[in-house]
């Protein structure tokens, strides 16, 4: 089995997977799998439940070392999950540089939360924030390390429709002015053709299908373009009529 590595193959590459293979219990999840992720690139990853998804995330964020292959990544990486998994018993402003090494911890978070629109929570407790907030935390907490990589593990998937787009706006706007490398794991479809650059559908353990989505932002749902990469999308994924998969 090959540990992930933080040596990359080819210059300006966030992350780089070369034939990985992961089973569990005899059942292969990840097949020989493929995959690049560029300097700046904000790549969005689809598939049914069970596709290999997530496998995929905890490999590239270090949280399984136990595969066949190569992974290789930026020297930082960072992981935004759906929970913002934040410690209650420390206040936000903590939470956002725990274990962040910098002789200046209260100025470096109140940095990072005042680009997520937090500049006034660094002395509130986790418990008081909304969930969009928490959110907006969770994201100040891994862009304060200047990440080379950053994974969003679904994580706007507990918000209401309305604070979504207000996070996917934010989300942008971050990724605009950090330019880290993105990998998107989601269940939405319009929300990949909103926010990557590439969309991917991963089906059994294999990259099935993938797109360039070059059409600049915002873009707009009604553009006969996303509208069909939509319709390949969703029938990728089995799905037989409008909604996600």
């Amino acid at each position: 089995m090959a540990p992930r590595t933080a040596t990359l193959t080819t210059a300006g590459e966030a992350a780089a997977v070369r034939g990985v293979h992961k089973a569990f219990d005899g059942r292969t999840v990840l097949d020989d799998l493929d995959l690049t992720i560029g300097d700046g690139e904000f790549v969005a990853l689809l598939g049914r439940s069970g596709s290999g998804k997530s496998t995929l995330l905890r490999l590239l964020a270090g949280l399984d070392l136990e595969h066949g292959g190569d992974v290789g990544t930026a020297d930082s990486v960072m992981v935004a999950f759906q929970e913002p998994r934040l410690l209650p018993w420390k206040k936000v402003g903590a939470n956002v540089v725990l274990g962040l090494d910098t002789d200046e911890p209260r100025g470096r978070a109140a940095s990072a939360l005042g680009e997520v629109g937090l500049a006034d929570h660094a002395d509130a407790w986790p418990a008081t924030l909304s969930g969009g907030e928490a959110q907006r935390a969770s994201l100040a907490r891994a862009l304060v390390r200047d990440p080379g990589l950053l994974l969003l593990d679904e994580p706007f998937g507990a918000l209401d429709a309305l604070t979504r787009t207000t996070m996917h706006d934010l989300v942008l706007r971050l990724w605009e002015q950090h330019r880290p490398g993105v990998l998107l794991v989601t269940h939405d479809v319009d929300e990949a053709l909103q926010l990557a650059d590439r969309a991917l559908v991963l089906t059994d353990g294999r990259i099935s299908w993938e797109a360039d989505i070059d059409l600049e932002r915002p873009r707009h749902r009604q553009d006969p373009r996303l509208l069909d990469l939509r319709t390949e999308i969703l029938t990728e994924l089995g799905v037989a009529q409008n909604g996600t998969a």
